[in-house]
């Protein structure tokens, strides 16, 4: 995953793939900016072939810094800057937002930011932190995205649900009127509370939905199954991390306050999503994590959806 960080920063604790400038406070956008290595613009300049001839309807996207193309566009695609993902949040988040971290991936390809947000929630008597992550493409192949995350303080897993009731994450293409769209965004993301509350709701009737020590082994077996067909190391592997799944509901020591319930359940489930060790590590895996902190985790929505089905 080395090589597809390029630069970032992070507060306080090392991230996982030990690079960045580390800082004991979480900085201001301007400062992030910085310590974040996204102090650059993307130009749009023409494209033109071998003999010097003009591909019209195409731009590149050139960082300004050091003349990289970061990819090849429409001439109607729309430039965010890296400055201005930063204004975008704090003008959101009010005076006095603080970011957590920040970075560059895939050669400044993409950027992201993440910062905290100011109110914090105690769900079901648990601490639970939201955040904001804004994520950004430079090379034409993505959406601008931005979402809620909610991190469950004990243990820093990510509880970012699909509820049916609230939504929690907006994305735009590059084009069009993105002044316009960002205006759109905010509405949107000034709805963080509705998610919040919707999402106390949802683990309360979680922690009311009892399960039984057969029902959580069931469940995992379907999150993880096991085909006749597999090879004999295929077979060892799903075993394996059905244990670590397991071990992760009956035995992790901030779980087993919780009761015998669904909310256990998806927490495990959680626990496992974001913090075990894959069977084979790809190199950008971790960026695959971080993914799925935007996105969503399909493996921690199947488990939800499964016991609100039961």
């Amino acid at each position: 995953m080395a090589a597809n960080v390029e630069s970032m920063f992070y507060v306080r604790e090392t991230p996982w793939h030990g690079l960045g400038t580390g800082v004991m406070e979480a900085p201001a956008s301007k400062e992030a900016l910085t310590l974040a290595g996204l102090d650059w613009k993307v130009l749009q300049e023409p494209v033109y072939t071998q003999s010097e001839e003009l591909i019209k309807g195409y731009k590149a996207n050139v960082r300004d810094s050091d003349r990289k193309v970061l990819g090849v566009v429409t001439d109607r695609y729309k430039v965010i800057q890296n400055e201005e993902a930063f204004s975008f949040t704090d003008s959101l988040l009010g005076e006095g937002v603080r970011y957590e971290t920040a970075g560059s991936l895939q050669g400044g390809k993409k950027v992201w930011l993440l910062a905290r947000l100011p109110q914090e929630y105690i769900i079901s008597g648990e601490q639970i932190s939201p955040y904001l992550v804004f994520s950004n493409t430079h090379d034409g192949s993505g959406a601008i995205k931005v979402a809620l995350t909610p991190i469950r303080v004990v243990c820093n897993n990510t509880l970012n649900l699909a509820l049916n009731t609230a939504k929690r994450s907006w994305s735009m293409i590059h084009t069009g009127d993105i002044q316009g769209k960002l205006e759109e965004a905010k509405d949107t993301l000034f709805l963080a509370e509705k998610y919040m509350s919707s999402l106390g709701k949802e683990f309360d009737e979680l922690r009311m939905k009892k399960m039984t020590d057969k029902q959580v082994m069931d469940y995992i077996e379907v999150l993880l199954p096991l085909d006749e067909n597999f090879t004999p190391l295929q077979k060892k592997n799903i075993a394996r991390l059905r244990e670590d799944m397991k071990m992760r509901y009956f035995d992790a020591p901030d779980l087993k306050g919780l009761g015998n319930n669904a909310y256990r359940f998806v927490n495990a489930v959680s626990d496992f999503a974001t913090h075990a060790e894959p069977l084979r590590k790809t190199v950008n895996y971790k960026e695959n994590i971080f993914a799925r902190t935007m996105d969503g985790n399909p493996l921690i929505d199947r488990a939800y959806q499964m016991v609100l089905a039961a």
